[in-house]
């Protein structure tokens, strides 16, 4: 019997739209001879929709079609399966949609890939692809981030956080802790976004106000770390859990600007033109078009020393066990070409395009990704079954309590 995979998507994020386009094309490489795919998509209001042209990337041009034409659904646990019914009920219409084995998230960004989902997730005993709870937050926060891994012994750049509370009270004293502290350069950025959203490079003090201000307006905290000179961006992707994990190829992505932007990461030429047929037809039918970030410009393997590769890799497992992950992240590290200094910038707990482009150099195809992600939930679904979440005891038993409840005696 085939395994019913439940693919959600979207979400209330800034990231949205790249979600759709990695979910989609994930959808297109998985192995239809051991899966049944549901695209769930999730709009930016929270709400499940479900339909024939949900998995249909061109039929998101126009939004309000797409969920008119498409069936709005809850998610219910019953028997021990995750039903999907459907939402409002109609007379005499029979409420089961279909219903789910794993739920396998591609979201990015706030309210979905950091740990809330996941959390929702849980709460129904379904099993889900990908980083639990507190993973999730964790690698979301890059602030928490840093200080997990500094702790471990990787090395990460020294860095300042700042509520937007603590900023419009006295902007002028937040800048002047951080020229103290840090100096310029200093790369701005929002502590829990990605896809390069808010971040900006500042030279001197005028900027680093327009800085704070563009950064605060994605996120209630911000962080500041001073900027590397002669910097060189090196990814690498982690497949595994906290038991076993690997590391795959480095990239070395090309940025035409300071700061790799978000048009560079999924627009790219603008030659990707959609992919068309939705997530029909399995494997041979994947979407030739929407790479996410495959569009970017990058050099496969990174122009780098064997040293400095075996170190970021080595480097990119332990962060990726330290932390707890599970399935595939991708972790984005810093190298100074002067000094030689490598640093761990940030995890990518769920990147787009699922890092596939970084795993196929050494052999591994993306069918054969998608289905280890899947066995990895599994395997931690047995392991967490095994634990016991209930203790016997007589604590409620005679139990009064006094005003309040109405009632109480």
């Amino acid at each position: 019997m085939k395994i019913k995979v439940g693919v959600l998507f979207g979400g209330k994020t800034v990231e949205h739209e790249i979600s759709v386009i990695s979910a989609i094309q994930a959808m297109g490489y998985l192995n239809r001879e051991k899966y049944d795919v549901i695209p769930i998509y999730i709009t930016k209001n929270n709400e499940f929709y479900v339909g024939e042209s949900i998995g249909n990337i061109e039929a998101y041009t126009d939004l309000p079609a797409l969920l008119k034409a498409s069936q709005r659904i809850i998610m219910v646990n019953e028997g021990g399966k995750t039903q999907l019914i459907k939402y409002p009920q109609k007379l005499f219409s029979k409420p089961l949609y279909d219903y789910i084995d794993i739920a396998f998230p591609v979201v990015h960004g706030t309210n979905v890939e950091d740990g809330t989902l996941q959390g929702y997730l849980k709460m129904f005993n379904i099993p889900y692809v990908g980083c639990d709870v507190l993973s999730s937050a964790v690698g979301m926060d890059k602030y928490v981030m840093k200080t997990v891994l500094k702790d471990n012994g990787i090395p990460v750049l020294d860095c300042k956080c700042y509520t937007a509370n603590l900023y419009d009270e006295d902007s002028e004293r937040v800048v002047d802790e951080i020229e103290k502290a840090i100096g310029y350069p200093v790369i701005v950025k929002p502590v829990n976004l990605g896809s390069s959203i808010g971040i900006s490079k500042a030279e001197n003090r005028s900027e680093l106000f327009d800085s704070l201000d563009t950064a605060f307006h994605y996120a209630t905290k911000v962080l500041v770390e001073a900027a590397v000179q002669n910097l060189k961006e090196i990814n690498c992707s982690v497949l595994g859990d906290y038991e076993k994990a690997e590391a795959s190829e480095c990239e070395e992505p090309v940025s035409s600007d300071k700061i790799l932007t978000f048009a560079e990461k999924y627009i790219g030429d603008g030659s990707s033109k959609g992919t068309k047929g939705g997530v029909k037809g399995g494997v041979k039918g994947a979407p030739s078009g929407s790479k996410g970030m495959a569009t970017l410009k990058r050099k496969i393997p990174a122009d780098i020393t064997d040293g400095q590769r075996s170190e970021i890799r080595e480097m990119a497992v332990k962060a990726f066990k330290c932390l707890g992950c599970n399935g595939v992240s991708r972790i984005d590290f810093m190298m100074d070409t002067a000094t030689g200094n490598i640093w761990l910038n940030e995890i990518n707990t769920i990147p787009g395009s699922l890092s596939f482009y970084l795993w196929e150099p050494l052999g591994v195809s993306y069918p054969e990704l998608l289905d280890r992600m899947i066995s990895f939930a599994l395997k931690r679904e047995r392991e967490e079954s095994n634990i016991t979440y209930s203790f016997d005891s007589n604590v409620l038993q005679g139990v009064k309590l006094g005003g309040g409840a109405k009632g109480a005696k």
